[in-house]
């Protein structure tokens, strides 16, 4: 008897990486699909999907490679999970950019082999993501590597300090609502479309985050996702109580960017959910608000002498400095993929403000089931 395989995902604007996604999991045996309803993924995304469940189901069933298709009942990062108890697989197989520890967890649970395959486009092909179907110039996402809420004057007004960001080409689907700048992402496609204008990086920077934050905004959204998302490469926005920093040192050089890619590897938490709220049972004060900037100038010191020890050691320091200001950062949930990771990683933080979004990790060897990323460079 054949074996049978399970999948899950949206499979919005269906390409040739999703057939070639198939085509490599039809290897493991018969191949069944469970697609996310439009309510699961609009509330996973924040954004409606470009084809409906059924049109998506239509496309899915068509592909020689499926055996069958079908529109997952439940609801959340885990809405296939009565199908799954139901049909009770022999494997359960993921992109490396699809796996969260829950699925993991819950495939052991059932006694369902987990298996992380690596994106990768068929031979001979481009590679393809949904992102790249729904814009062909790319806007970049970036990471806040250390330094996290000095851009918040309730931070930085009690002792100042750096953020620093770096700008990400645009490789992956990165969730929304994960800390990584989507929501200034989208006001950017906004204002400018598919593609930053030329300029001064800090003005650019600047008019984005007075779109961002229209008169009357309760809740500022940083400027660090404004120049971390116009200021290619390595950004170190140096902030003394005020939404915009003071000064800005921008650096683009090869060796330092190589760095930081090869030491950074995010393992996907799924999206933050929409009821968190960072801002509760926050404690402020000078020596909180120390401990982080003194963290984010080591890891910006670290970056510079390319000292990968260092790096991982101040990334971490720097989290458990927003962790004792925020502790709603930090709960079982991130605490076990920590503890799990802690092994093989010199250092971790959350994207953004947590809830969600992505562990990153910093690291000098591959961990299975993360995802590498791509500095942005400078273009002429």
């Amino acid at each position: 008897m054949a074996k049978k395989v399970f999948v899950s995902g949206c499979f919005d604007m269906l390409h040739s990486g999703h057939v070639e996604f198939f085509r490599e999991v039809a290897q493991y045996g018969e191949v069944y699909v469970a697609l996310g309803s439009d309510k699961t993924v609009y509330d996973l995304k924040g954004r409606p999907t470009f084809n409906s469940e059924h049109e998506r189901l239509f496309m899915v069933k068509s592909v020689s490679f499926v055996k069958d298709a079908f529109i997952s009942s439940g609801s959340g990062i885990l809405d296939f999970e009565s199908e799954l108890r139901e049909m009770m697989p022999d494997y359960f197989v993921v992109n490396n950019d699809g796996h969260i520890p829950e699925k993991r967890d819950l495939c052991h649970q059932l006694g369902i082999q987990y298996i992380i395959l690596e994106r990768k486009p068929h031979t001979g092909l481009e590679a393809r993501s949904t992102t790249e179907m729904r814009q062909r110039d790319f806007l970049p996402y970036r990471i806040d590597l250390a330094g996290g809420w000095l851009d918040q004057p309730y931070v930085s007004r009690h002792y100042p300090g750096p953020v620093i960001t770096i700008s990400l080409e645009p490789t992956l689907e990165f969730n929304e609502r994960s800390g990584m700048a989507s929501s200034t992402r989208r006001h950017m496609m906004e204002l400018w479309g598919p593609k930053i204008p030329a300029g001064n990086y800090e003005k650019l920077a600047k008019i984005l985050f007075c779109y961002d934050n229209p008169p009357g905004t309760e809740v500022i959204s940083g400027s660090q996702d404004s120049i971390g998302l116009v200021f290619p490469g390595l950004a170190y926005a140096y902030y003394e109580g005020s939404y915009w920093p003071s000064r800005i040192e921008h650096r683009v050089d090869e060796p330092l960017l190589n760095f930081v890619e090869s030491s950074l590897q995010l393992v996907s938490l799924g999206p933050r959910f929409a009821d968190y709220d960072a801002l509760e049972d926050t404690v402020f004060d000078r020596d909180r608000a120390k401990a982080l900037a003194d963290a984010a100038e080591g890891h910006w010191d670290a970056i510079l002498s390319q000292d990968i020890v260092s790096f991982g050691r101040t990334m971490r320091e720097s989290f458990e400095a927003q962790v004792a200001m925020f502790p709603n950062m930090m709960n079982e949930r991130v605490a076990a993929l920590i503890e799990e990771n802690r092994d093989c990683a010199l250092g971790w933080k959350l994207s953004g403000a947590g809830g969600g979004g992505y562990l990153i990790l910093a690291a000098e060897k591959p961990i299975p089931g993360a995802i590498r990323v791509i500095a942005r460079r400078e273009t002429t």
